[in-house]
């Protein structure tokens, strides 16, 4: 069994401790829950303030050439694809993530049309982030095709027939923590015909990701969890060169124009991934996420991703093995394999798992609940962000969940209140 000292001596021993400076984190709190919203960098407030007061406060109109806010969403784009194997001027910062979907699931449908008509079939996950499906059951009635989900535990390969047109996938799936092999399923997918969307929100940031490596056709995903930019971030879209000039994907916005100053009468989409944007971007936004992104970058001369993936397997097999060792009560819903599981660890229970969360940010640990679907059970989630989580924060969280467990103190009427955000 793991002491509590021991924690810290590893603590001690990490390359990657300086980086935790990087983040304004409170006092007194033990923050597990980046994959649903990153920290905030150090940096952003002082960038954001530089852009309200100086930027727009200042040179107002004339910093969309002179402070390039006119490039923002390409510039920070390049800074996400080197964190997800993609190649300068292949992604662009843009929209949400609900609105990034539409675009490419219209898009590889338009493809998948003009390759193969009698393919109209859309499959996905039962267990997918909810929003990804929505939208996939919007454009599946727009295109009159089908929406097949597959179950946990099913090979997406075995209902990939001839009729398939697009799967939909995330890397990471968000109530469990397991993760795909991208690069095997994108290959099973193409060697049946089918065009592959990767949603990268819970692996972005936190799990080394090669799109162009994989093949991988289209991949959407936020800005606001492992790559830390702040409430409501844009999100990003991600198109393979060998489709960008096919399609001018559905919202022809006039910043997805070849020329959106000519203010010509007609659309003509812009070259390449330039085409997947819409409208004006959010420029405060935009730099926020610019920080957040810096701080991963800020990860490369510890051994980058590589070594940020290595630390958080690290703090989820210790999270795992310290509720095991010293609580008991739970099940684990995260795959132990390491090559199968993301960056967070999920527990499920019979009873109280969202009073247990509750009673734990009370006490300053911070998690999250995710409702069970389906007749999927309630998921305890604990995501670890390696660039300022800690073994001694992982050690401590864990204690703080046997004492609740131990005290009762979950079964407080307090925590049974249901709050709008869970």
């Amino acid at each position: 069994m793991t002491t509590r000292e021991e924690t810290e001596k590893l603590d001690e021993q990490d390359p990657l401790a300086p980086l935790r400076d990087l983040f304004d984190l409170p006092v007194g709190t033990i923050y597990l829950d980046g994959n649903s919203l990153g920290a905030l960098p150090r940096a952003t407030a002082a960038r954001v303030q530089q852009v309200v007061a100086e930027e727009w406060g200042r040179d107002l109109i004339g910093s969309w050439n002179s402070a390039g806010w006119i490039d923002l969403p390409h510039r920070v784009g390049d800074k996400i694809a080197r964190l997800v194997g993609a190649g300068p001027g292949e992604l662009v910062v843009a929209d949400s993530t609900s609105v990034n979907v539409y675009k490419v699931l219209k898009a590889a449908l338009a493809i998948a049309a003009e390759e193969a008509p009698e393919r109209t079939v859309i499959v996905s996950e039962r267990t997918n982030f909810p929003t990804d499906l929505y939208v996939a059951q919007s454009v599946a009635r727009e295109h009159g095709c089908e929406l097949v989900l597959i179950d946990p535990g099913e090979d997406p390969a075995d209902r990939l027939d001839e009729r398939v047109a697009v799967l939909l996938l995330t890397h990471v799936n968000y109530r469990t923590g397991a993760m795909w092999d991208l690069a095997a399923v994108t290959e099973q997918a193409h060697a049946r015909g089918v065009l592959t969307v990767w949603d990268l929100c819970h692996s972005a940031g936190a799990v080394p990701v090669d799109l162009t490596g994989a093949g991988a056709d289209f991949a959407i995903g936020c800005g606001y969890k492992f790559l830390n930019g702040g409430p409501g971030a844009p999100a990003y879209v991600w198109v393979s060169p060998r489709h960008a000039d096919r399609f001018a994907q559905p919202l022809s916005g006039w910043m997805g124009h070849a020329a959106p100053f000519a203010f010509t009468t007609d659309y003509e989409p812009a070259p390449g991934i330039g085409r997947y944007v819409s409208g004006t971007p959010g420029v405060l936004a935009t730099a926020a996420l610019e920080c957040g992104v810096d701080t991963l970058l800020a990860a490369e001369p510890y051994g980058g991703l590589a070594a940020l993936r290595r630390k958080s397997l690290e703090l989820t097999r210790l999270f795992a093995d310290l509720v095991e060792d010293r609580v008991g009560g739970f099940d684990l819903e995260s795959p132990r394999d390491d090559d199968a599981r993301g960056s967070q660890v999920c527990l499920t229970r019979t009873e109280g798992a969202y009073e247990i969360v509750q009673a734990l940010i009370a006490r300053g640990v911070i998690g999250d609940f995710r409702a069970g679907q389906d007749g999927l059970p309630d998921i305890l989630r604990f995501g670890v962000t390696p660039l300022y989580t800690r073994f001694v924060d992982v050690w401590d969280a864990v204690e703080h969940l046997r004492q609740v467990m131990e005290s009762d103190e979950w079964r407080d009427e307090r925590w049974a209140q249901r709050l709008a955000v869970t």
